[in-house]
C-alpha cells in the first residue's frame, strides 16, 4: 500500500486494486456458482475522456470505441449521482456489451463490470444472486478505506 502524502489515509496503487477486484470477481463467481461479470475495467473519466487503466475481458479491441454506448444506463447514475469512494449501482436491464455495475475507485477512477451473455435482470433472478454480492460490498468497504490513487507513474493499459 502506498503512502498519501498529501494526507494520512493510506491509498491503494492500480495493481493491489486489479489484484482485489480479480478476487472479488472469482469469489462472486464461486458464490453464484457461475460467471457473473466477464468483463471489467478501470476507467479514469477527466475532462470527458476516459482512459482505460486496466481491463479484462473478450472485448479489448472494441472496449474504449464503445464505452460512451455501453454505459447506457449507468450514465444517469454514474454521472448524475454524488457517489462517494466504494460507492456502486447495478442496472437491471443492461444487456449485451452495456455494463451493468459500477463502482468508485477513486478520485474520477471507476470499476465497470458486465456479463455480456446474460443480463443483470437474469442474474438477480436467481436466490444465489444475494449472496453474490458480498463480495462485491466488501471491495467497497476496502477501497473506502484505502481508495486508488492514479499518480504520474501509474501504467496505464495497453491492448
Amino acid at each position: 500500500m502506498a503512502e498519501n502524502l498529501l494526507s494520512s489515509k493510506p491509498i491503494m496503487t492500480l495493481d493491489e486494486v486489479k489484484l482485489l477486484v480479480k478476487t472479488c470477481i472469482e469469489q462472486m463467481d464461486s458464490r453464484y456458482g457461475k460467471l457473473v461479470f466477464n468483463e471489467w475495467a478501470i476507467v479514469l473519466l477527466a475532462e470527458n475522456k476516459a482512459r482505460v487503466l486496466a481491463y479484462v475481458g473478450p472485448r479489448n479491441d472494441d472496449f474504449l470505441r464503445n464505452f460512451a454506448n455501453d454505459l447506457g444506463t449507468l450514465r444517469t447514475e454514474l454521472l448524475g449521482t454524488d457517489y462517494g469512494v466504494g460507492d456502486f449501482a447495478f442496472a437491471r436491464h443492461g444487456t449485451g456489451t452495456r455494463f451493468e455495475a459500477f463502482m468508485v475507485l477513486g478520485a474520477a477512477i471507476y470499476l465497470v463490470c458486465n456479463n455480456t451473455a446474460e443480463s443483470m435482470d437474469t442474474l438477480a433472478q436467481d436466490p444465489k444472486w444475494l449472496n453474490a454480492q458480498v463480495p462485491f460490498a466488501e471491495l467497497g468497504d476496502k477501497l473506502r478505506m484505502d481508495p486508488l490513487l492514479v499518480t504520474s507513474d501509474t501504467q496505464f493499459f495497453k491492448k
